[in-house]
C-alpha cells in the first residue's frame, strides 16, 4: 500500500477528489466540491510533475484556497433569485402585520403580541390592548405605528 502512495500519488489525489465530490452530493453544503477541485488539481499536477509529499500538500493547500475564493466569487456574481426572498428572515416578514399591545409601548420600551409570541416593541405611546401595525424591525425590536381609525374617518364624511 505504501508503494502505491509513494509511486502513484495522483491516484490517491484523484480518488480523494472523487470521494469529496461524492460526499458533496450526499451532504450538500457547496463547500466540499471546492476541496474536490483542489484534490483533482493536485492529482493532475502530480501525474505530470514528481512532487514530494510536502509539495503535494502545499499544492493542495494553495489549490484549496484558490478554488474556494474562485467559487465564492462565482456565487456572489451569480445570485439565485428567490421566489420568497424573506423566507428565512422572520422579523422582516412581520412588517405590515397587525399586533396587539401587551405592555404599554413608548419610544423606549413595550411589548406586543404577534401570533402566539411576544416581541419587544418601540413606537408612539400606546396603552395595553391597543392595535398597531409593524412598520420596521431593528435588532429584533419591532418598530410599530398606529393604525388610522377607519370608522372615525368614515363618520367625519
Amino acid at each position: 500500500m505504501d508503494d502505491l502512495i509513494s509511486s502513484d500519488p495522483e491516484y490517491v489525489w484523484l480518488s480523494l477528489a472523487a470521494l469529496l465530490a461524492l460526499a458533496e452530493i450526499f451532504m450538500p453544503g457547496v463547500f466540499l466540491i471546492w476541496l474536490a477541485a483542489a484534490a483533482a488539481v493536485t492529482g493532475i499536477v502530480s501525474a505530470f510533475i514528481d512532487l514530494t509529499l510536502a509539495g503535494q500538500l502545499t499544492l493542495f493547500g494553495i489549490s484549496t484556497i484558490a478554488s474556494v475564493l474562485i467559487g465564492r466569487q462565482w456565487y456572489l456574481s451569480n445570485v439565485v433569485k428567490s421566489a420568497d426572498p424573506l423566507l428565512n428572515d422572520r422579523a422582516a416578514r412581520l412588517i405590515g402585520t397587525t399586533v396587539t399591545v401587551v405592555q404599554p409601548v413608548n419610544d423606549t420600551s413595550g411589548r406586543v403580541k404577534v401570533g402566539d409570541s411576544e416581541w419587544p416593541a418601540r413606537g408612539p405611546d400606546l396603552p395595553v390592548g391597543a392595535i398597531a401595525r409593524i412598520a420596521d424591525v431593528a435588532n429584533g425590536v419591532l418598530m410599530i405605528e398606529t393604525i388610522p381609525d377607519k370608522d372615525a374617518s368614515a363618520n367625519r364624511s
